[in-house]
């Protein structure tokens, strides 16, 4: 190939900078023509692109966020629409595209696919939702910023005898909570994939005061259950303050991990290497062994498997 487009879809995440910067540095040293389109597939449909050279990505793999910028697009999933991104690309001179960004980006990718376009997807999300993956870029900053939080809010809690619950993102997997559950020393974690009981939380918080613990600590993910009524309802029941916190956006920003920097730019090369080979409808993704990649429809069939074994181990080492 001679060109190729990268773009940034959904919800941006910690090391998106550190794989568009291995696209086009990847790409350029292999004499191909990166072009970067802004703002996701919404980009693509509007025309709105940039032609990338090495100053273009210079001092970006430290920061958080995405330099394309990223934005969903309704437009791009209806025919006229996906017309309208083709001819974009046709007129650009793009013959395979590079898509960073969640479930719902993969499945713009497979769009493309269908159409003609080649492409080569890599997992850029905190939430680390997406099953054939170990891990997704972004999830272990974004980990790191939830344990900040805590730490600090136990700080407080534990000044004036409280109970903290503290939502984080997720949606309907519970991953962020579970390892910030583990790695921060909560109480309890509350998550969409085993339900809750409010008395077993209540109890384990209550089991911490009879050994003299001041504080207690509930991580819940957002897709499991609403912090405002869960702190209600632990406070009626045990009588003890309860306060909740919504950390929100602050999970999605900040200086990407050392990590995440390194499996974006593997990622990044990974896919301009695979398009230049002729091989499409690709996704990449990472084991604990490295980097591989694997067919994109076969990637979007599997389905997400909850580690129970964390789960229980939070709770063992919780008592």
């Amino acid at each position: 190939m001679k060109k190729i487009g990268v773009l940034t879809s959904g919800g941006d995440a910690p090391g998106m900078n550190a794989a568009i910067r291995a696209v086009v540095r990847y790409g350029i040293y292999h004499h191909i023509s990166i072009v970067g389109i802004h703002n996701g597939f919404k980009g693509l449909v509007e025309g709105d692109y940039t032609e990338m050279n090495l100053s273009s990505v210079a001092d970006i793999i430290h920061r958080g966020g995405t330099v394309l910028g990223s934005a969903r697009s309704k437009e791009f999933m209806e025919e006229e629409g996906l017309k309208k991104a083709l001819r974009n690309m046709k007129y650009l001179g793009i013959e395979g595209l590079v898509v960073i960004g969640g479930d719902g980006s993969f499945r713009g990718s497979l769009e493309l696919e269908k159409a003609g376009i080649p492409t080569v997807s890599i997992p850029g999300t905190i939430d680390n939702d997406l099953a054939y993956t170990k891990y997704t870029l972004g999830f272990f900053t974004a980990l790191s910023t939830v344990l900040e939080s805590v730490e600090k809010i136990r700080d407080t809690s534990s000044s004036h005898g409280r109970t903290n619950v503290i939502e984080v993102m997720g949606r309907n997997c519970g991953d962020i909570a579970l390892y910030a559950g583990l790695a921060g020393g909560a109480e309890m974690v509350i998550i969409p994939e085993i339900e809750y009981n409010i008395d077993e939380v209540c109890d384990k918080i209550m089991q911490g005061r009879t050994r003299g613990k001041k504080h207690s600590i509930i991580i819940l993910a957002e897709g499991a259950a609403d912090a405002k009524e869960i702190s209600k309802e632990i406070e009626e029941k045990t009588g003890i303050i309860t306060r909740y916190s919504v950390l929100g956006y602050t999970q999605r920003g900040g200086t990407p991990s050392a990590y995440d920097r390194l499996i974006g730019s593997q990622m990044g090369a990974m896919a301009v290497k695979l398009l230049s080979n002729n091989q499409r409808k690709r996704v990449v993704g990472v084991t604990e062994t490295g980097i591989f990649d694997m067919d994109l429809e076969e990637a979007l069939s599997i389905e997400k498997t909850f580690d129970k074994t964390i789960y229980e181990l939070t709770k063992i080492l919780s008592i």
